[in-house]
């Protein structure tokens, strides 16, 4: 069975969502967003535009980056890949690479 992005997304923002404590009524108020189309994004009904999806995340207080970051670890498991590995580098450090 292949595993849709839209599925992805809406399950790792409702579970955001639930890890906060709070309710669709509430996220869909902050981000101005339906109460009946957030619930639809959640189920995987729905795709969000990105403007929609960056008012979800605002709502929710989480960076967009890492809600996608979130999303692509969880499509890399359903397609039997690796998991992605972030590694700290601080602000403060230059890294370079070469393929040399």
């Amino acid at each position: 069975m292949t595993t849709l992005l839209r599925r992805e997304l809406g399950d790792v923002l409702r579970e955001r969502r639930r890890a906060q404590g709070r309710t669709l009524r509430e996220v869909s108020a902050t981000a101005s967003v339906s109460l009946g189309y957030l619930s639809e994004v959640e189920r995987g009904e729905k795709e969000a535009s990105s403007e929609l999806l960056a008012s979800i995340c605002g709502a929710l207080e989480l960076p967009l980056s890492q809600v996608l970051i979130d999303v692509s670890s969880r499509m890399a498991e359903s397609e039997g890949l690796a998991p992605t590995v972030t590694l700290p580098v601080p602000s403060n450090d230059v890294v370079s690479a070469s393929a040399a």
